[in-house]
């Protein structure tokens, strides 16, 4: 079980919650910071549930940051064997509401933007500086080391005002 707090209810009172659910185990995290993805709790609990086990959470919120990301949960619920009962609104991965539940997380996830995440590496100022003594431009430098070209203008011109 995984819970976190986007209600104002204590933890206390979230896990005297999920017992009364039946719930044997509970887990819990901190919520991710607002946009954060980070659900290192729900993650582990994915990698380990087994086979017709059942992962109480009190709310859909709980089951990821995004439609795709709790879609993806699901998903991986699926795949190892188990099953998944949200307490609020009661919802259930099983039964004749299973398939509404997965149709709405798809449909959901399907209208979220696709967000491509570009890894930069971080450009050195000797590089900067050793590409533009040999004549190369700042937007070719850009393009050679991966870079933008705010980003080589910024460093040019914080290394002319270092003298």
């Amino acid at each position: 079980m995984r819970l976190h707090d986007p209600d104002g209810a204590s933890r206390a009172e979230q896990t005297a919650a999920l017992k009364a659910a039946g719930c044997l185990v509970v887990r819990t995290e901190a919520p991710p910071a607002p946009g954060g993805q980070d659900f290192t709790v729900l993650n582990s609990i994915l990698d380990f549930i087994a086979e017709g086990d059942q992962l109480v959470i009190g709310g859909l919120e709980h089951l990821g940051a995004s439609g795709r990301a709790m879609l993806r949960a699901l998903e991986r619920l699926e795949e190892r064997g188990a099953s998944l009962y949200v307490i609020e609104p009661e919802l259930r991965s099983t039964g004749p509401g299973g398939p509404a539940l997965h149709a709405a997380l798809a449909a959901v996830a399907s209208a979220e933007p696709i967000v491509a995440i570009r890894h930069r590496r971080p450009a050195a100022n000797q590089e900067i500086r050793a590409l533009q003594r040999a004549g190369v431009g700042p937007v070719e430098i850009a393009r050679r080391l991966g870079v933008s070209r705010m980003t080589v203008w910024r460093k040019l011109k914080a290394m002319e005002a270092c003298g």
